[in-house]
């Protein structure tokens, strides 16, 4: 069984919070694009393809974060 819960008439601490939350607007941001064409090999396709698949997204969007993650890391400007 559970326990009930006892109300007393006790007084209420309570503070502002600021709205720390970004615009829904910032929320939905995306970069500017540019395609390409590129031949990778079966294997690396066929990689990225079982791995999105397993965390429930898409290959290409794998690619170009691992992409953006090597730039990320050597650019030097």
């Amino acid at each position: 069984m559970r326990t009930k819960i006892k109300y007393t008439n006790e007084n209420i601490e309570a503070k502002v919070i600021h709205d720390f939350l970004p615009p829904p607007g910032e929320l939905a941001f995306r970069e500017e694009g540019v395609k390409v064409t590129i031949s990778l090999s079966k294997k690396s396709v066929n990689f990225f393809k079982s791995e999105a698949a397993k965390h429930h997204t898409q290959y290409q969007r794998m690619i170009r974060k691992l992409i953006d993650a090597y730039v990320d890391a050597y650019d030097k400007s």
